[in-house]
């Protein structure tokens, strides 16, 4: 697909599924400030920071409201300067609102609309008060616009990533705020429109469709819109010299990349590879969800690969070090493709349930190597399985990790939540047989697609599909502060004698990670 021909047609704003979490959540007491005809930027009497209570970011997401699209209008001078921006909030009230929050920091905020109408707001914590001109009902559908300043160089907590030539977002765990305001907890899923204004000698690109690209002047003006929701934290944007290579996928699918003008032809066998692997997820766990894909290769230092919706981000010298071997670097952008349906499509309900990403992200990287003859996924088992007490006692059990340290939000992403994790598949696996474990995440992805699931869901859903209740056997592996035995190999045991902390993880790390580790164990060259 190019983006002058063969657009499909966006959908009408519609309804979406809602999700438990948020609406229990929203239905809490709110904040209670009382309403006020006064307009400008007046501090609401007591702005206080809220939450939804996620155990491991507890003042992530804000109460009372649902959020159905954001419009998101940045303009790009340089690197080096804040981005002027415009955010607009479509969304519905779950209870009586005199006053809202957003989650917001890194930018300053010059004015707020509700409904069109000027809005009092003021900051707490990371929080954005918006005090509206007259009460919201519950059930009303709202607008929010804010003018604001996008900075890029707030640092090392996540955002805005500065390329050789531009940006780029990485915005997970919780950084999406640091760009634009928002409800930023995945469990609040929405449609997105960009619309991105940058000089003419630039290309830019961000997640889901092109839509129409106007030139004023030195100036371009480009617009993308998904067709799909998405969480706050899978937004990208790359604004730079890039070279965009389209090839097509699957039935049809657009497949279109992003990598510095310099290297495309270099970068060229990697690209070509990405077709192939769209065909393997498929059938393995379905119809690729959604409109496009492809994988935005960055002339950046992150020490991490991210799986932003449709557009995966990924660092330039993973490909051109020279350092690993072919099949493992496929492997990584597996883990980043699989994530498409894990993680992005179903998005987990807390972020608790991060293993569902995870885990599975990490079980189809391994068993894509596997199946290539290159790492045996049953010696890869093995290895976590010896490794897994140890990673336990680290970091929590996979389903009830320990929150990161203050300051290192990507601390959550440790080894219990990638091998620690895929081991709890490898056991259903085992305890379920194959043909059930494949029908079981295919229908996984199917019954949650564009929406959120829980822990409790896929235990739910495995019992189903096994015909018999597996919380028993499921609760240790996900709770258990120690390992339980592996069916079918009741040789196997821990082996770990000390602290994991910072060690390197037995296979490719491929999401908010490093992904600077040795090669692993059982490998072959090439």
């Amino acid at each position: 697909m190019t983006l002058s021909s063969g657009r499909r047609p966006w959908p009408p704003r519609t309804g979406r599924r809602r999700t438990a979490l948020v609406a229990a959540a929203m239905a809490a007491v709110f904040l209670a400030v009382g309403p006020s005809s006064a307009a400008g930027p007046v501090s609401p009497a007591h702005p206080t920071p809220l939450g939804i209570g996620d155990p491991l970011f507890p003042q992530l997401g804000n109460p009372g409201y649902d959020v159905t699209a954001y419009d998101l209008a940045f303009d790009y001078h340089r690197q080096d300067r804040p981005l002027d921006a415009v955010t607009t909030i479509d969304a519905r009230a779950t209870a009586p609102l005199r006053t809202m929050n957003l989650d917001f920091a890194q930018g300053v905020v010059r004015s707020v609309r509700v409904d069109g109408a000027r809005a009092r707001f003021a900051t707490a914590g990371e929080d954005l008060v918006i005090t509206p001109s007259a009460p919201i009902h519950k059930g009303a559908a709202f607008r929010v616009t804010v003018r604001h300043t996008s900075d890029p160089q707030g640092g090392t907590s996540g955002g805005w990533v500065r390329t050789g030539d531009g940006l780029a977002m990485a915005n997970q765990a919780n950084a999406a705020h640091r760009v634009f305001p928002c409800n930023d907890h995945p469990a609040d899923k929405a449609r997105f429109t960009f619309r991105i204004t940058a000089p003419k000698s630039l290309t830019v690109v961000a997640g889901g469709l092109p839509g129409p690209r106007v030139r004023k002047g030195s100036r371009t003006t480009w617009t993308y819109r998904l067709v799909h929701p998405m969480a706050t934290e899978l937004t990208q944007i790359s604004i730079g010299r890039s070279a965009v290579p389209r090839r097509t996928g699957p039935h049809g699918l657009p497949v279109r990349d992003v990598v510095p003008v310099a290297d495309r032809a270099r970068l060229e066998k990697w690209l070509a590879r990405t077709p192939g692997q769209l065909a393997w997820m498929e059938r393995k766990a379905g119809r690729y969800p959604f409109e496009n894909y492809g994988v935005l290769i960055a002339h950046a230092t992150t020490g991490f690969e991210l799986e932003t919706q449709t557009l995966s981000l990924f660092e330039r010298d993973l490909f051109t070090s020279g350092q690993l071997p072919r099949w493992y670097i496929e492997s990584i952008m597996v883990h980043e493709l699989a994530h498409q349906w894990f993680g992005d499509s179903v998005s987990p309900r807390r972020w608790s349930d991060l293993w569902l990403n995870e885990g599975h992200a990490t079980w189809y990287e391994a068993l894509y190597a596997d199946e290539r003859g290159k790492a045996s996924l049953t010696g890869r088992m093995r290895k976590a399985y010896g490794q897994s007490d140890a990673w336990r006692a680290e970091a929590g059990p996979p389903a009830a990790p320990k929150p990161a340290d203050p300051g290192q939000p990507i601390g959550i992403f440790r080894p219990v939540v990638y091998d620690g994790s895929a081991l709890v598949l490898y056991a259903l696996r085992q305890r379920i047989g194959p043909a059930a474990f494949d029908r079981l995440e295919r229908r996984w992805v199917l019954r949650h697609r564009d929406g959120v699931a829980s822990t409790a869901d896929f235990i739910r859903l495995a019992s189903e599909v096994a015909g018999r209740d597996l919380s028993g056997f499921l609760h240790p592996w996900l709770y258990g502060s120690r390992t339980p035995p592996m069916p079918g190999h009741p040789d196997w045991r821990s082996t770990a004698k000390e602290s994991t902390k910072g060690a390197a993880l037995p296979g490719a790390r491929a999401g908010r990670h490093a992904v600077r580790y040795a090669v692993p164990w059982a490998v072959k060259p090439g």
